[in-house]
């Protein structure tokens, strides 16, 4: 039986008194809220007696299937396991790796005796969201000489996805988002908690393990006016399947024709191609027609700056009055949700951004990291061919940035697991930049068997 409380008015008119009053009269009314399903809801969930928990029926949440491949791994003993699931860079040797020029940017914010650690404005550091956008959009573009462009520093690319949903969930009038098939495992978990309604359109051809541009066109000539659009920048992940320029021009033409809302996710500009203007290239011609559109940028994995979680949303306006009003919405947005962002990892961004020598340098060591990824690809490519392996693997080499999807079904994935200790997502995605000249012989070795003897 639920325990019944009796609780006794006081009669003075005290301001403290008066409080009481208020309170017990919300906790008389508590008996109405049962009608109220979402609250019948939360009661049920927390209600315990003395002996047991207020969450005992909370039940096992099930583990992220990307993060999740690593925790398999880490409880694997084998000397000879793989962990190509996580999509962070990985140098020869299958280490982290650390820029140069961060760790030469983050020594010079240590040794500046003037900085402080007071809270950011709501918007971030004003120098990192300057750059951020000069980046993406390119130095010379219209919309930032014209003050069309607001752009606020969020938690990496996850958070910039989060703050720009809820924008959107309260601002749009079409609240329905359209993502390709397949796409990363979070944004429909982000989009659909802030409030949008999720639809798919085509993308990957598991035939030609390429683009399905007709299937794409078709889905978005029957979205409804005013529906968004989520656009992977470039890299797609988890396919690793771009469309050309000629092919993001008629998307472009498509989407304005219909007034649709692009938005892009920038999780891997230059770490893609090895160049960070031929990698936004996408976002600028959108950018250039005058149109509005969404930008999501993170520096994970362009500047291995995976644990500081910096990232920035832009939103780009019809003119400077409706992104001042933008603007102010934002702050509604993120205020109450983690109040203002982090310092550090901006400070450093801002730093290299902003110096032509740490700029080039950092130019350098992502088409460093963009070449390394490429190699591994190739190398891949030719050890299944040596080993004569089963099917057309030009894919691998036709795919580009972090991310192959090998075309592998689940069953010859749990076979590499099991047999060959290799780790990966079960719908056969990979991770190129978690491969070594030393590891690409035993990932083909797997490959090849699982192709012929667990097909």
């Amino acid at each position: 039986m639920r325990q019944q409380f009796s609780l006794k008015q006081p009669t003075s008119s005290s301001p403290t008194d008066r409080r009481l009053n208020s309170l017990l009269r919300h906790l008389g009314n508590s008996s109405m809220d049962s009608q109220n399903p979402n609250s019948k809801i939360a009661t049920s969930l927390t209600s315990a007696s003395n002996a047991d928990s207020f969450f005992q029926n909370v039940v096992q949440g099930p583990e992220d299937p990307i993060l999740g491949v690593t925790v398999a791994y880490n409880k694997d003993p084998s000397p000879n396991k793989l962990n190509l699931g996580v999509g962070a860079y990985r140098t020869e040797e299958g280490k982290p790796l650390v820029l140069n020029v961060v760790r030469h940017a983050e020594q010079l914010i240590v040794n500046d005796q003037s900085r402080i650690k007071e809270y950011l404005p709501i918007t971030g550091l004003a120098d990192f969201n300057k750059l951020s956008a000069k980046l993406i959009f390119g130095a010379d573009s219209p919309a930032i000489q014209e003050n069309r462009i607001v752009t606020v520093q969020c938690l990496s690319g996850t958070g910039s996805l989060r703050v720009g949903a809820e924008f959107l969930a309260r601002h749009h009038h079409r609240r329905t988002i359209y993502i390709p098939q397949p796409t990363w495992g979070n944004h429909p978990k982000i989009f659909t908690i802030a409030g949008l309604s999720v639809k798919y359109y085509r993308y990957y051809d598991p035939a030609t393990r390429g683009l399905d541009f007709r299937g794409l066109l078709e889905d978005l000539s029957s979205a409804p006016s005013g529906a968004i659009v989520l656009l992977h920048a470039c890299a797609h992940n988890p396919t690793g399947v771009d469309p050309t320029n000629d092919q993001w021009e008629q998307i472009r033409q498509l989407i304005r024709s219909k007034t649709l809302l692009p938005f892009f996710d920038s999780a891997y500009q230059g770490f893609a191609s090895g160049s960070l203007d031929a990698d936004a290239q996408p976002v600028r011609m959108f950018v250039a027609d005058g149109g509005e559109c969404f930008a999501a940028q993170s520096y994970a994995k362009n500047m291995g700056l995976y644990g500081e979680r910096v990232g920035a949303l832009s939103i780009v306006c019809k003119n400077a009055d409706v992104a001042g009003k933008v603007e102010s919405q934002l702050k509604l947005v993120v205020r109450p949700m983690y109040s203002n962002p982090p310092i550090h990892g901006a400070k450093i961004v801002a730093t290299i951004l902003k110096d032509r020598d740490m700029y080039n340098e950092w130019t350098v060591e992502l088409k460093a990291m963009a070449d390394r990824i490429i190699s591994m690809r190739k190398q891949l490519f030719d050890a299944l061919q040596s080993r004569g392996t089963p099917g057309d693997w030009s894919h691998i080499i036709k795919q580009i940035g972090m991310f192959t999807f090998t075309g592998l079904n689940t069953e010859q994935v749990a076979f590499m697991t099991k047999e060959y200790h290799i780790y990966m997502t079960s719908d056969g995605r990979i991770s190129m930049a978690g491969l070594s000249s030393r590891t690409v012989p035993h990932l083909a070795d797997a490959i090849h068997a699982a192709v012929t003897r667990a097909a």
